[in-house]
């Protein structure tokens, strides 16, 4: 049997068997199982579906051919036309179906929390960090995704030297993940008085947001302390205890957050971010473990990467990964990063698509 097959049939049991662990008394008692096989299901439905209308062109084709064996020649002229239509429609479908058979990355369809630090180049460091936060929450609100501030740490020059921010909208994941790593701008800056060009860097770091589904961090593992906010941020954050440090004790990772406008805020907002990265973090260690080979040259989550270069006075950006240089910075430093995206995710896609070939 053809593995095409195999695979589709394989899917079409499993969706089925997740419809009846949807109705049965005891999954729906557990919240979160039902969330994460909702999910499952929501990520087979495509893949299903096609195959359904596969079946159904497959009856029509032999359907077809065996009216070709009419003694009406009227019938059987038109039997020959429906073939053909037929077969067309099936060689088109089967392209779709090996599409949507590559493998998929599954934190494709989650929200996403993005992370911009200033980096080399001091305040102007900071302040390109700021054009990036706006350059995204832009894109992201082109796409028709909601953003929300997490954490930030305002640069006096202007900027940030920390903005972290949620970005909400199925998809989110997908169409952010490709901006982990270094960004390189190039330009002169605004305390130039010589109108040298100089080099600076913001760093990028795209997780996704995941569930208590997904991952499950014992209480233990925590290490929760309120403090005093430092910095400016009004009456109340200076005389309350409202900002919240979690440190995860297994990996060291540790989260602070100040900006809520409460402790139970905060203390949402890091438990959030602090669930992100060690997710993020333990998946790095099982692949490690298992010595897998990255089959994409592109990189989703190196912080040091250097991933772009944004030219002002030539008014061009470069992603490096690809070899894409696009002539229209203006545009998109204001948000509309489409050209870049989709170029990124159909390398992904080719890129895949070998990979699936020599395995």
């Amino acid at each position: 049997m053809d593995a095409r097959i195999v695979k589709l049939e394989s899917i079409e049991k499993r969706y089925d068997e997740i419809n009846d662990l949807l109705i049965d008394e005891e999954v729906i008692k557990d919240q979160k199982k039902v969330t994460k096989l909702s999910k499952e299901q929501a990520s087979l439905r495509e893949a299903y579906l096609a195959y359904q209308k596969y079946k159904e062109i497959e009856n029509d084709i032999e359907g077809a051919k065996e009216l070709l064996h009419s003694d009406d020649h009227e019938l059987k002229a038109m039997a020959k036309e429906e073939l053909s239509l037929k077969e067309e429609e099936r060689e088109k479908l089967l392209v779709k179906i090996d599409e949507l058979l590559l493998p998929r990355d599954p934190e494709d369809d989650y929200d996403c929390i993005v992370e911009i630090r200033g980096a080399a180049g001091g305040d102007e460091g900071n302040i390109f960090a700021g054009d990036l936060y706006r350059m995204y929450t832009h894109y992201a609100e082109n796409l028709g995704f909601k953003t929300q501030v997490m954490e930030a740490s305002e640069s006096e020059a202007g900027g940030y030297a920390l903005i972290s921010f949620l970005v909400k909208g199925t998809g989110a994941y997908r169409h952010f993940k490709f901006e982990s790593g270094a960004h390189r701008v190039q330009r002169v800056p605004k305390t130039e008085t010589q109108g040298r060009i100089h080099t600076s860097t913001a760093t990028v770091l795209v997780l996704p947001d995941v569930e208590d589904a997904d991952i499950e961090i014992p209480d233990s593992d925590l290490e929760i302390e309120t403090h005093r906010a430092s910095g400016a941020g009004g009456q109340h954050i200076n005389k309350t205890d409202s900002a919240v440090r979690i440190v995860h004790k297994p990996t060291g990772i540790t989260v602070n957050c100040q900006d809520g406008r409460s402790q139970m805020a905060n203390r949402e907002t890091a438990l959030r971010i602090i669930r992100a990265r060690v997710y993020e973090e333990y998946e790095r260690q099982r692949k490690e473990k298992e010595g897998e080979i990255r089959k994409s040259k592109i990189g989703t989550g190196d912080r040091s990467e250097k991933i772009r270069t944004y030219n002002y006075p030539q008014n061009r950006v470069s992603d490096h990964r690809i070899g894409l240089t696009i002539n229209q910075l203006d545009r998109i430093i204001d948000g509309k990063l489409d050209d870049i995206v989709n170029a990124l995710l159909a390398n992904e896609e080719k890129e895949k698509l070998l990979n699936d070939h020599v395995s």
